[in-house]
């Protein structure tokens, strides 16, 4: 967007207009909402709260507070949010980028935050368009929160990621350096049974015995077209959740996502240690 603008947000109405937003993109409930007097205390005491504006009008932001992961000082990005209407305009990576500035120019070196695994777009920009790696997951993470459900009695699942927003691979990736894979040459943990109508479409077994240095683990792309079918929503989740666990067990970690008509979480067998970047 040629007119886009990101800057610090501070004053009561700009913080206002932080609680429209989540309103709007998440459909909180006012006990899910974070509210003006912590955004205000957290600015204050550390936290890097950024805004997009198109014109005068708020259309996104980004939040982050300081946290320790692994005795690590990091900051701990909380709130990612576009309205609606100005999605799939790169504002959210612009937002990302803004926060990466402003995080090294404080002296951090990583970000983190969670994701939900079962939302390809979300996998795309944080492991393949910001150069973020996996390493955890995190069951049920956030409880029957009626906000944060993707369907009916499926569990909170949350992905914690790490965001070495100093090294080489995250610079790169900033640049739109990005690998490139092709799916039909490498082996699969999860995948999707063959001749499967789209959207009943189904996991098969996940196949926790491989040991090749990469692996992928198939996720649809947009798990919301899903929903309409009982039950597979959580079927998915749980071949994915099966797969991810074990190889993080077995030294893999997420490294990237392949977006497209099938799409892909990329495993890799680590080298180095698990807080090596």
């Amino acid at each position: 967007m040629a007119d886009l603008r990101v800057r610090a947000l501070r004053s009561r109405e700009d913080l206002e207009g932080c609680v429209r937003i989540q309103r709007e993109v998440w459909g909180h409930a006012d006990l899910d909402i974070t509210p003006v007097h912590h955004f205000r205390i957290s600015v204050e005491t550390g936290a890097i709260l950024l805004g997009a504006f198109a014109g005068r009008t708020l259309i996104g932001y980004v939040y982050s507070f300081p946290a320790v992961l692994d005795g690590i000082l990091c900051q701990h990005s909380h709130h990612l949010a576009v309205l609606p209407e100005f999605r799939r305009r790169g504002l959210g990576l612009a937002l990302k980028r803004a926060q990466r500035r402003e995080a090294l120019r404080r002296g951090y070196r990583l970000v983190t935050w969670t994701f939900d695994p079962m939302k390809a777009p979300n996998a795309n920009l944080n492991l393949h368009a910001l150069g973020a790696v996996g390493r955890k997951y995190l069951d049920d993470f956030y409880g029957p929160t009626p906000a944060l459900v993707l369907a009916p009695g499926v569990p909170t699942d949350r992905l914690l990621v790490e965001w070495k927003i100093a090294t080489k691979r995250v610079r790169d990736r900033m640049a739109g350096l990005c690998p490139e894979y092709n799916p039909a040459r490498m082996e699969k943990a999860v995948e999707a049974k063959p001749r499967g109508t789209y959207p009943a479409i189904v996991p098969g077994r996940p196949d926790l015995r491989r040991t090749e240095p990469r692996l992928l683990v198939e996720l649809p792309p947009d798990i919301r077209e899903l929903a309409a079918v009982p039950g597979l929503v959580g079927r998915w989740q749980a071949a994915v959740r099966s797969a991810l666990k074990s190889y993080f067990r077995a030294g893999y970690r997420l490294d990237d996502f392949i977006a497209g008509e099938r799409s892909f979480y990329v495993l890799i067998k680590q080298r180095a240690s698990p807080t090596a970047a």
